[in-house]
């Protein structure tokens, strides 16, 4: 077995600790040294992996909860392609493109996806493990000879492939990028593609804007399509849909898949139905977040997926997750849902801004998710805010001011939160309720969210996915009627977006209580929701909200507007989105079923 030891320096406070990963390591203690202070790390400790036995004492003893040993076989160092630095993250493997297809890769975040991503685009040359030489890409491809992956490298290291990488933070844009999106657009259009490209993201509405002044979506897709225009070998595209409604993910999707022919695509997305309908083939990245992560071979798109719901491997024999991801095969049924009325609301009217919103009447019963779904600026948060009671209708009322709310908001801002700390934050939450203090919410809720990893990070300091989670975790703990959640799914992996759906069930089926989830992955509102309410209308201008229905219905009516069909996975119960003209598709159309529970038809791959 080998050791890996891995010290996260950012939350590492060996001025405030009594040194216990020193004082109590076995090793040190009979006269050898297996850590120690460096002068290198800013007189931090370093653990020597070689000396190191892995007993795990200096794991439990620290405070800070800063160290992670795991034992790897011996056999995974030969496919070691990356480790940054001493005691930091270790990357086994790499994805390997294939020619003409879209390969997608889905995994946990921290597991090495961006790293990978940064490696096949050339911007990162892979040390191989060896810290002590200078990475050469001679050496990368000695590693690779005889590999599938050997090719591909070669071509990279001779400068033969052109390469073009949409990243991650489209924020960044704005500090790089000037001037208008037309002027951008004229500029880099390499293939003649700009009118083409301007259709299928349908960027008219921010045509004539400053970069400067673009929202999240909008940069997103201004990013998507400044990448189709160029004229590459290689196509990179690190999530995607993060910031759009799901009508925008399909259109990215689709030219995507439409302007990418002929070349190498890797896609990195957490939307597993975005993933399903833009990839030809999977690869999974599984690991310890943080700490390492380990590429699978490649699999058929259906098959990877499937395999990562699983959390089992065939071609590797290998075990990623103790449990599987399950969805219902049939969908829910609102008779299932306890008949308790809990509150209701009448038909409403709001002008907010120019916009106005129309609101069909409806009740929710006790213990009860109810989903909503719709594009972008079509007055989902609106409609959450008037239940939240921070708007008052223009007509009608609303049923929920008697009532307890706890309301996490589309945009969370570190500010809002009264604490330093996460642990601050949760030792607080306990003495204010009772939910927050106990074992289940500690299981099902602070573990599973992986927030036991975070007690001394500063919430300030909190990256997009955690302050997400936090955020989540902050709303659950509330002893309330109703939780609001807007968006929960925004900068977190698949993994733990089910992780938060589980959660957020937990807590209203053992409340009684009920919840909004507003999302735009169709996979979390399927997962998560007995009943779902619509929105339709004019982006902008005015929307229109359904009462809530059946989760078949409700879809059929969104799914309709998209003209899109989906089926569910015959495997898995998973939603999947049909090939447009494919003979599902067709099919569905025909006999008006647009969200498709049946699984007796052929399954697609």
């Amino acid at each position: 077995m080998v050791r890996v030891a891995v010290i996260d320096y950012d939350v590492c406070r060996p001025d405030k600790c009594n040194l216990e990963c020193i004082s109590f390591c076995p090793i040190n203690r009979s006269g050898s040294k297996a850590v120690e202070l460096s002068e290198a790390k800013n007189g931090k400790p370093v653990i020597y992996e070689a000396a190191c036995v892995g007993c795990g004492i200096c794991v439990k003893k620290c405070p800070y909860k800063a160290i992670t040993v795991i034992n790897l076989p011996d056999e995974l160092e030969k496919k070691l392609v990356h480790r940054y630095d001493v005691n930091a993250f270790k990357l086994y493997g790499l994805p390997t493109p294939i020619y003409n297809k879209v390969l997608g890769i889905v995994g946990k975040n921290g597991s090495g996806k961006t790293t990978a991503v940064r490696i096949l685009s050339g911007e990162l040359i892979p040390n191989l493990g060896d810290l002590a030489s200078k990475p050469s890409w001679d050496r990368v491809l000695t590693f690779f000879r005889g590999t599938e992956l050997y090719q591909y490298m070669s071509k990279l290291v001779n400068k033969e492939l052109r390469i073009v990488h949409k990243i991650q933070h489209v924020d960044l844009i704005r500090n790089y990028v000037k001037g208008y999106v037309r002027d951008l657009m004229a500029k880099i259009d390499e293939r003649g593609l700009a009118n083409e490209v301007r259709k299928y993201i349908n960027l008219d509405s921010c045509w004539g804007s400053k970069v400067s002044t673009l929202s999240g979506g909008e940069l997103q897709k201004l990013a998507v399509a400044a990448a189709l225009l160029r004229q590459a070998d290689v196509y990179l595209f690190d999530e995607p849909s993060s910031y759009l409604d799901v009508h925008e993910r399909l259109n990215i999707s689709k030219a995507i898949r439409e302007f990418t022919k002929g070349s190498y695509t890797i896609v990195v997305e957490h939307d597993l139905t975005v993933l399903d309908y833009l990839s030809d083939y999977i690869s999974v990245v599984y690991g310890e977040p943080g700490v390492f992560g380990i590429y699978s071979k490649v699999y058929s798109v259906g098959s990877g997926i499937n395999h990562f719901l699983a959390g089992y491997l065939p071609a590797e024999n290998m075990r990623i997750r103790p449990d599987a991801i399950v969805f219902s095969k049939v969908g829910k049924s609102v008779d299932a849902v306890i008949r308790t009325e809990y509150f209701r609301w009448s038909n409403l009217r709001k002008s907010l801004d120019g916009f106005s919103l129309s609101v069909s009447e409806g009740e929710v019963y006790g213990g009860e998710v109810v989903g909503v779904l719709g594009p972008n600026a079509i007055g989902k948060t609106t409609f959450i805010r008037l239940l939240a009671t921070e708007l008052e209708p223009d007509e009608g009322y609303v049923g929920s001011k008697a009532l307890r709310i706890s309301y996490k908001p589309q945009y969370v801002k570190t500010e809002v939160f009264k604490w330093d700390t996460v642990e601050e934050a949760l030792n607080d939450l306990c003495k204010s309720s009772q939910i927050a203090c106990s074992d289940w919410f500690q299981n099902d809720v602070v573990k599973r969210l992986n927030l036991h990893k975070l007690l001394t990070r500063k919430i300030r300091d909190l990256s997009g996915g955690e302050l997400q989670k936090f955020a989540i975790a902050v709303t659950l703990a509330s002893e309330a009627d109703i939780y609001l959640l807007d968006e929960p799914s925004a900068f977190i992996d698949v993994e733990e977006r089910l992780n938060v759906c589980k959660a957020i069930r937990n807590v209203i089926e053992l409340r009684k209580a009920v919840a909004f989830v507003v999302d735009h992955d169709i996979t979390v509102v399927d997962n998560i929701s007995d009943r779902i309410i619509v929105f339709t209308g004019i982006p902008g201008k005015y929307g229109n909200a359904s009462r809530p229905m059946s989760l078949r219905d409700g879809m059929n009516v969104f799914l309709r507007e998209l003209d899109v069909t989906f089926r569910r996975d015959r495997k898995t119960g998973r939603p999947r989105i049909n090939k447009l003209g494919s003979y599902l598709d067709r099919y569905q159309k025909s006999i008006g079923e647009y969200f498709y529970e049946s699984i007796t038809e052929p399954e697609e791959d």
